[in-house]
This record gives structure tokens, sequence and C-alpha cells, in this order.
């Protein structure tokens, strides 16, 4: 299937590693030019070096606080100066502290917003009038399955994603005659750097072995298995492609099943 990416323009954020690389890497296979940001300047030029040295492709590195709207406006700056206007973003930020609604205070409430919900909403404010201009767009936001079902350990979580669902479809709505779609992606289980630390740590702990760790994961997946950042990103690269022009304020889980839900 060709997907009509050659000569788009992508701005994928908090891509220096996990679910974020794997999605730029695959928009570069896919002929996309590609705009990549996280916090840490060394790392995001790493991991533009990376995805230019598997794909070949036009790949730039740019380091920005997506939590702070003035850098979330020079970032988009940059990349227009650097490419030209954008034509894809990829919403996306790390997950706040886990924990339960005794663990936090209202303050850790609104570094979460800001975190996951304000983000986004910062980035695609930022995007849309070139979008508009053009009459195409493809914003696809990376949340979590619990934006979907909320879990008891990550209630910071379930309660800034849970925002970002409203945006987007909000968004969709506003937008949809432009010619500009907004859907949202909820990953379970997916054998990322993250969980792959976590794995570690938990065998370092003496609770049990890496494997036991994956065991423990994997039983409430129908699957019986992790996804993987290939499989996650296949399915955002397509979202964000031309063959997915009538598909727009959908949640959609990739999760293996997980989410246990009808809606």
């Amino acid at each position: 299937m060709k997907l009509g990416l050659s000569g788009k323009v992508a701005l994928v954020a908090a891509a220096s590693r996990g679910l974020g690389k794997a999605v730029a890497l695959e928009l570069s296979r896919e002929g996309a030019t590609v705009a990549i940001c996280a916090r840490h300047a060394d790392n995001i030029a790493a991991a533009a070096e990376d995805i230019r040295g598997d794909t070949g492709g036009d790949v730039a590195g740019f380091a920005a606080d997506v939590t702070d709207g003035a850098q979330v406006r020079k970032l988009v700056d940059d990349v227009h100066s650097r490419f030209g206007a954008i034509d894809i973003l990829i919403p996306n930020a790390g997950g706040p502290a886990g924990g339960t609604i005794s663990d936090f205070k209202p303050d850790d409430y609104r570094a979460a917003v800001d975190l996951n919900l304000m983000s986004t909403i910062n980035l695609c404010y930022a995007v849309l009038p070139d979008m508009r201009t053009k009459h195409w767009g493809r914003i696809v936001a990376i949340t979590s399955v619990s934006s979907r079902q909320p879990l008891d350990q990550l209630v910071l979580s379930n309660t800034a994603r849970a925002g970002v669902l409203g945006f987007i479809k909000s968004l969709s709505n506003h937008v949809a005659a432009e010619g500009i779609t907004a859907n949202a992606v909820c990953p379970g289980y997916t054998k990322t750097e993250r969980i792959k630390e976590l794995a570690t740590m938990y065998a370092e702990s003496g609770k049990g072995t890496v494997e036991d760790y994956y065991s423990r994961v994997e039983v409430d997946v129908p699957m019986k298995r992790m996804g993987t950042v290939e499989e996650f990103a296949a399915v955002v690269t397509f979202l964000a492609s031309e063959r997915a022009s009538y598909v727009t304020g959908v949640a959609l889980p990739i999760d293996g099943g997980w989410i246990k839900s009808l809606y």
C-alpha cells in the first residue's frame, strides 16, 4: 500500500527513544521528512543520526521541552525554517509518576496536565495555521490505554491523558472539513526501553526474573504477549498517511486486546 508520505514534513515529539523514535523511524522509511524533539540535545541528536543511518532520509533533531509553550512555538518555527510547513504532527510526552490518589496533591495534577494535555494543545495550536492553509494535515496524539481504562496505580496519567482524548475529539470535529484529521492512539504494554528497564529493576530487587516480570504483564493481554514498537509505529504511520483520509476523531487502542470495553 502506498501511503502518500513522500515529501510530507512530520514533527514527532518525545522521540529520542521508545514509541516516539519508532514512529519517526517508520515515517522516515515511508519517505517523510522528519523532525524530532526531546528535552536533551545530545539524546535527540543521537536519535536523529540513528534514523538517518537506517533510512537515508532527511531527519533533524531539535531540543525542546514540550511543557513550555514558548519552546513549542520556537520549535515549530525552527522546523518550518528548516523543512517548511509541518504536515504531520505526533504529539507525545513521557508519562507522569505512578501512584494512587493518596500519593499526590493538587499541584501534582497540574504538572501532569502540563506534561500530557497542555503539551498536546500547544503543539496542535502551533501547527494548525499551516495545515489550514494547505487544507491537509494529520495529527496523531500518543496517549495510553489508561486514558480509556483507568489504572489504579496511574491516577495522574488517567486524569491528564483522558483530557487529551477530549481535546483531540473536539479538535477533529472542528477541522474535519478542512482536510485535517485528528486522532489519538492508546498504546498498551509495549516492549520499549522503559519496559525493559522496569523488568531489570524487578529482577534486581529479588522479586523474580526479567521473564517473570514480562509474564506478570502479559497475563492480562489476550494475545499473551507485549506489542513491539514496530507494530505500534505501523498503525500510527497509517493514521498519518493519505490513505487514512476518512478516519478522524478516534481513540484507537494498540494493546493486543487489553482494553475490555466496547468503546
